[in-house]
């Protein structure tokens, strides 16, 4: 036996093995660098002509299929057997198909959720008592970024089974100010008072115009309601403004905001009630 040829043999052999690794390594590193690249140029080029959602979902569907391809080729390199991993992969997928049905029903209804499009990445919603701006919008869950830079993620198929309200779906909003005054005060003259605060107001719209509305009688105060429009972007900032301007005008005008209080009335024709001090009693008795 040559001993020298079988160790040449061997030699050539793991010089092979290393340049199909090395080939291989370099092939899953390109293919990743190729794969980013792709979803990149993807996003680019649908940026302006979808909303950011499909745009996302597009690259992230280009970003995983290039790499699919990639480790298809980084496996074969090595001189795995494909068809063994693809007939586990079968058997894998029915047993988690078993398994995930709850993921199953959340990726159902976020199909759903993207063909409607009840709202977009970066809107306001709000759903249930869950309230803030759309981060991300997932074939199994949407994640939704709190006013307090928190995150909430709500899977999909809770979402379909909500109420939900798009709090920036139209460009301008109406904001309601409720507003007590005390019963002796003139309901015109504050209506001309509230109706020159909100024209002032650079943020508010003079169309649609300001309303005003008298809801009732309150236990303690006139209910009114004042109601601006302005543009979404805006509705925080003129809602609390508007709340601000109407406590230094009321004050300076010298019109009254009542606190709750209650007071007792037996009628005309009766005498009032008595009332007694306690501790002012006990005070002098002593």
């Amino acid at each position: 036996m040559d001993w020298s040829t079988i160790a040449g043999y061997e030699e050539l052999v793991s010089t092979e093995r290393i340049l199909s690794l090395v080939q291989a390594g370099a092939t899953l590193i390109l293919g990743f660098v190729v794969a980013r690249l792709a979803a990149r140029g993807i996003g680019k080029a649908l940026q302006k002509r979808v909303n950011p959602q499909h745009t996302m979902l597009a690259k992230r569907l280009s970003f995983y299929g290039v790499m699919g391809l990639v480790l298809i080729s980084f496996l074969g390199q090595l001189g795995v057997d494909l068809s063994v991993l693809l007939g586990a992969a079968g058997i894998l997928t029915i047993a988690i198909g078993f398994a995930s049905q709850t993921s199953a029903s959340n990726l159902v209804s976020g199909l759903f959720l993207m063909a409607e499009q009840p709202f977009v990445v970066d809107d306001w919603i709000q759903i249930d008592d869950v309230v803030g701006t759309v981060l991300a919008i997932d074939l199994l869950a949407v994640r939704i970024r709190l006013f307090d830079n928190t995150m909430v993620r709500i899977p999909n198929e809770s979402i379909i089974k909500s109420r939900l309200t798009n709090l920036t779906r139209f460009p301008i909003r109406r904001a309601d100010i409720n507003v007590g005054v005390a019963y002796k005060e003139d309901v015109d003259r504050v209506k001309t008072i509230l109706f020159e605060l909100a024209d002032r107001h650079p943020l508010v719209l003079d169309d649609p115009k300001p309303q005003f509305f008298f809801d009732g009688y309150g236990d303690s105060a006139l209910d009114l309601r004042l109601c601006v429009w302005t543009a979404k972007e805006n509705i925080v900032d003129v809602r609390n403004a508007i709340r601000l301007e109407i406590k230094k005008t009321f004050d300076r005008e010298g019109i009254e905001i009542p606190f709750p209080h209650r007071s007792l009335y037996t009628g005309s024709v009766t005498d009032p009630f008595p009332v007694h001090v306690v501790g002012s009693d006990r005070k002098g008795r002593e």
